[in-house]
């Protein structure tokens, strides 16, 4: 967020969780504030915001809608918002296995629905960016879709993200309840960096996934 400190502009990042905070405190530039607190209830001042760069967050609140609003109370008129949203596309991780593929991601929905109490249609505001934007009367609605493509061998970097983010973090053992013995047996092989099927270092590794930026801004009219 771009906020005016009296005649100083300066970057502010919000995140609820410590340790993100502490990681982004880490690697931020100077000019920089890092603030640890719940995005609803921030002590910004209203109006007092040019741009919000919101990625990942939106579809978590409970109310996506009324947390759109809430971010717009911190714009000035005029001031503008990008809502972020990675996989509204169903990703790809093994072009070479299709089946295994599905069965993985729908075990990680349905872990995510026991685990939060959520049905189905629980999870629709993740696809609903758009939508939400035109619900909490943004103008100029606007959206674009890109795909990261991902192609072996892959760089140390993208290694470690796809290791630790997606196959330790998001799959793991958790989907374990999820999957049948000879899927998760073949998921883990995939997983290991130490076997000969790691899914990182197949010549025939292919990985898509999409990502959606929604735009809007306010009136310049808004009282």
């Amino acid at each position: 967020m771009d906020i005016d400190f009296g005649t100083t502009e300066r970057v502010v990042g919000i995140d609820l969780a410590a340790a993100h905070a502490d990681a982004a405190r880490e690697y931020a530039s100077a000019n920089i504030e890092v603030i640890q607190e719940d995005l609803l209830t921030a002590q910004l001042a209203p109006a007092s915001v040019d741009f919000v760069w919101c990625v990942n967050t939106i579809n978590h609140f409970r109310d996506p809608v009324q947390g759109a609003i809430k971010l717009s109370t911190f714009l000035r008129p005029r001031g503008r918002i990008a809502l972020g949203q990675t996989s509204l596309l169903p990703d790809m991780y093994f072009a070479w296995d299709s089946r295994l593929e599905r069965v993985t991601n729908e075990a990680v929905r349905q872990y995510y629905r026991d685990r939060y109490s959520l049905d189905e249609r629980d999870l629709t505001s993740v696809r609903a960016i758009v939508g939400v934007l035109r619900g909490a009367d943004f103008q100029n609605v606007a959206a674009r879709t890109v795909l990261i493509e991902r192609v072996s061998p892959v760089d140390s970097a993208t290694e470690r993200y796809l290791l630790e983010t997606i196959m330790r973090d998001t799959w793991g053992e958790r989907l374990r309840p999820y999957l049948s013995n000879d899927d998760h047996a073949e998921l883990l092989r995939l997983c290991d960096p130490q076997h000969p099927r790691f899914a990182l270092h197949r010549p025939d590794f292919h990985f898509l996934q999409s990502f959606t930026l929604a735009t809007g801004e306010v009136s310049s009219s808004r009282a």
